[in-house]
This record gives structure tokens, sequence and C-alpha cells, in this order.
């Protein structure tokens, strides 16, 4: 049987007198006799970025290889699970984000002081970073309720006032790819952020009436992968805004050495440290290439991961020492070997490594972008030397923009997509 709301409202205060930190409830979880939530999924503490098995369907936009990478950023519902136990609970837990640590110290100590609910949050940044583990410390650290959905689960208004309207005093309510709501979803919001109050429109045409009901003041934690996608009176609504940026190796190495400990697995310092060297800065990659490891110990070793086992157990599962998968080499193979470092076209070298051109450009090309071995330029993409180096071989001589090897213009002007030979293409051919 579900507690009554005075119940409710008075579990965040027992919780912190007891010392207890606060149970996370499911996002439709409701009262007896109170309006259910249609089209929100039974999501779990683990959701983060693109997560939960309702948001599976983000892995497809534009990235369905994602889904199966080892070194796909987004977590499958399986993997969403697992991360619950593995999830720092407390702000002295998390590793890395140091300054965006001392800020969420101060924010949430004032809070505390003055009895209050902190400000509303949002977290931007790339999946995997821990945008959910910092929601989660959030209501940990306030003692309060914790509700999870996502913006594409909500897809009527009413949706969005079921949970407002069981919300219990300070409880934090976390919105994951808090862009994707809908318009009229999103206005719901403005009142209830701004004043805790909820405009419910009853009836239609001529009988239609306003309704405006109070609500508990709570916290709102928004999490998002596209900022940019966010309107402005919305972002504009929230107290604090924190980008989380990649983690530095040094910061891996700890989380992977506090993840073995949760795990049961024996790690060496050598091997964590090989391990976050080639997770890409993310620990959603670092935790899940250490359970690989984890398993090639225990069948083709002792169990216990160091340097030779973490190195050999990475290469059987096809990441380098970048980190970089099958997948990224192959496109770095394609640009170097068969169209002499580029510029090529996007379709012809997503043909030419038998992927999608969104896959392509959405899921492999931003880590070669960062790690600077390919160039996007309005001629196409272009290899740069540091991808023939770490590929093994000899870049031609330089001939194409910025220095790097790349095909004359065409004489008639186009923009030639393939080998730089010198060759002329047929008009089929060009981009």
């Amino acid at each position: 049987m579900n507690p009554s709301a005075t119940q409710r409202a008075r579990a965040p205060e027992a919780r912190r007198a007891a010392g207890q930190a606060p149970t996370p409830v499911s996002a439709h979880e409701h009262e007896p006799g109170a309006p259910d939530v249609a089209g929100v999924a039974d999501l779990t503490d683990g959701i983060d970025g693109t997560d939960g098995t309702d948001l599976a369907e983000e892995v497809t936009d534009g990235a369905n290889a994602a889904e199966v990478r080892l070194l796909g950023p987004t977590a499958d519902p399986v993997e969403v699970a697992e991360e619950v136990t593995l999830r720092p609970r407390r702000l002295a837990e998390f590793v890395g984000q140091a300054e965006l640590k001392e800020h969420l110290s101060i924010m949430l100590e004032a809070a505390r002081r003055r009895s209050e609910p902190v400000d509303h949050m949002l977290f931007a940044g790339p999946p995997g970073l821990g945008k959910t583990s910092l929601a989660g410390i959030v209501a940990n650290e306030m003692g309060a309720g914790f509700r999870v959905t996502s913006g594409p689960a909500l897809v009527r208004a009413g949706d969005l006032a079921a949970l407002l309207t069981n919300l219990a005093e300070g409880d934090v309510l976390f919105v994951d790819e808090i862009h994707r709501l809908a318009k009229p979803v999103e206005e719901i919001l403005y009142p209830a952020m701004e004043d805790f109050q909820l405009d419910i429109v009853l009836g239609k045409g001529p009988a239609a009436r306003s309704l405006r009901l109070d609500l508990p003041p709570f916290t709102l934690v928004g999490a998002t992968t596209r900022t940019g996608l966010i309107t402005g009176p919305l972002r504009d609504r929230f107290g604090f805004v924190a980008r989380l940026d990649y983690y530095r190796a040094d910061e891996l190495e700890l989380i992977v050495r506090r993840t073995a400990g949760l795990l049961g697995a024996v790690v060496d310092r050598e091997g964590g440290a090989e391990i976050a060297k080639r997770s890409r800065g993310t620990p959603r990659l670092a935790n899940r290439l250490l359970k690989r490891v984890r398993d090639y110990a225990e069948v083709r070793g002792d169990g216990t991961v160091d340097l030779q086992v973490a190195s050999d157990g990475l290469e059987l599962f096809q990441v380098d020492s970048l980190g970089l998968d099958k997948v990224d080499r192959a496109v770095l193979d394609a640009l170097c070997s068969r169209f002499g470092g580029g510029p090529v076209g996007l379709n012809t070298l997503a043909v030419a490594v038998g992927e999608a051109p969104e896959t392509v450009e959405d899921v492999y090309e931003p880590f070669l972008l960062q790690l600077g071995m390919l160039m996007r330029t309005p001629r196409g993409r272009v290899a740069t030397p540091l991808a023939w180096g770490h590929l093994g071989l000899t870049p031609p001589p330089a001939r194409g923009p910025a220095g790097f090897a790349g095909a004359p213009p065409d004489p008639a002007g186009g923009l030639r997509d393939g080998p730089s030979n010198g060759a002329p293409l047929p008009p089929t051919l060009w981009s």
C-alpha cells in the first residue's frame, strides 16, 4: 500500500533525522485514485543521458550501431540496471568535476541551512559523464525523494501534471533528455518552476475554465546532451546550469578501482590505468571496459587484472591504445589507404566502411575529431598526420589545404570526391 500524502511529506525529514539516504521513487508512483501517468515508463534510478528501456529509441537517432558498440556512449537497459549499484550516493564519493562539485557543495549546504529545496539545476554534457548520478546525489544530500522521468516519456501535459501533483515537499524531479519535451508539456513547467503553481484548463470551448493549483516546493533537475535544443525560456528558469567535462585519465583510474571494489574484481594500479587510458574520458565506458577485462581475466587468467591482462583483454575486444574500436580504425584506414587522406565526401566514406552516413557522422567522427585525427572541410573529410601515424602509414607529400594531402579542385569548378591521384573523375562521382 502506498503511504499517505502526510507520511510522504514527512519522509524526507525522517530520513534526515535518521541519517539515511532517501529511497528513489519511480516516476509513475502515485496515490490511490490519483491520475495515472500515461506514457511514463517504469524507469529505475539509473538513467543517464539517453538511457532507459523506453528511451532506447534515442540510440537510433542517426546512431543505430551505438546500441551494440562496446565503446558506444549510451547504455542499454541491462547496463542501466547494473549502473544503479555502481553510482556514488554522496558528493564526497563522486570522482572528478572538481569545480562543479565545489559549486554544488555550496548550494546544497546553503539550502540545508535555510531548510529550503535547492534551486532548479540543469546538467549538460555528452552521455556517460554522470548527470544522473549528480541528480541522485542532490536528492541524497538534501534527504529528499527522487523521481525519475524523461522528456520523450512526457507526451501530454497531463503526464507532467500527474507527476507534479504527487511530489512531496522538497522532492527532486529528474527529467532526462529535457530538450525533447513537447511544447505543451514545457509550458506547464514554467509556472511550476517559478511560482510552484500548476495551471490546468478544465473543459473545452466556451465552457472552458482555468484552475490554478498550488504545488509543494520542489527541485527540478534536468539533463541534456543537446543544450542548443533547449528553448531560452526554459533554460532561463534554471537557477544553476553546468556542463560536465570529459574526465582525465587519473580520475578515470580512481573510478575504475572504485568500481572494481564494488564488483569484487582484483585490479592493480597498472591495470586500472590501462583501462582508464582507453576509456575516452567517459566513466561509463571505463566501467564497461572493466567488466569485459574482468571477464577475460577470469577465463584466460587467474582473475587478477594487471597491465598485461588489461592490455591483452582490450586488444581481444579490439580497443586499441587510444580507445579506437574496429570501425573507428576502418574509417581512418579507408580515408588514408583508399582515398589518399582525402578530402572525401561523407557518403563515399560511409559506403567504404559499410555504415550509414548518419552513423559515421554522429557516432564515429566526433571522437576522431576530438583526437585531431580527422578534419571536416568544405571539400570533405581529411585525415591529419596523427591519423597516418596511428595507422603506421607514411602520409603523401602535402598538397592540399592546411598542408594535408588532398585532391586538387576539379577543372570545371566542382568538388572531387575520390583519390587524390590527379586523375579526373566522372561528374557522377562528384560530391
